[in-house]
């Protein structure tokens, strides 16, 4: 027990004996330790997001060929519905220019979406560290 300038006793601790130079020995572990530790947050934060995007890659794939299958049996039975009133070759015509339209409009915002994309970083751990930053720096 030590008395504190106010009157009241306190239980020592064992880190009131220690030496300097243990204190700083244990500091730089626990800092080795936290760097290590927030890298492996890092890795598994990114393989866990490459798994989703795979998957949903695959997914979307998928979809995407059974709406071109489905699409192109409802534009076959569009051609067919305005063979009727006009010449094949002009419902083809017509079908297609709008498909094309359409297409293109399409392809534009999906590449600006890709273009303002941003990489697939660990946000937590990132924040992690910003927040082990701002402690050490503040100083506990």
């Amino acid at each position: 027990m030590t008395e504190t300038p106010t009157g009241s006793y306190v239980s020592t601790s064992s880190t009131e004996t220690r030496s300097v130079a243990e204190l700083v020995n244990d500091a730089t572990e626990q800092m080795g330790r936290l760097i290590r530790d927030e890298i492996k947050l890092a890795e598994l934060e990114v393989q866990s997001k490459g798994k989703r995007l795979g998957r949903g890659a695959v997914m979307t794939g998928a979809g995407a060929l059974a709406v071109c299958y489905g699409g192109a049996a409802v534009i076959a039975a569009v051609i067919i519905a305005l063979a009727g009133p006009l010449s094949g070759w002009a419902a083809a015509l017509i079908v297609g220019a709008v498909l094309l339209l359409v297409g293109g409009a399409l392809a534009a915002i999906g590449m600006k979406d890709l273009q303002n994309a941003v990489p697939p970083v660990p946000r937590e751990a990132i924040t992690g560290v910003q927040q082990d930053i701002h402690v050490i720096r503040s100083g506990g």
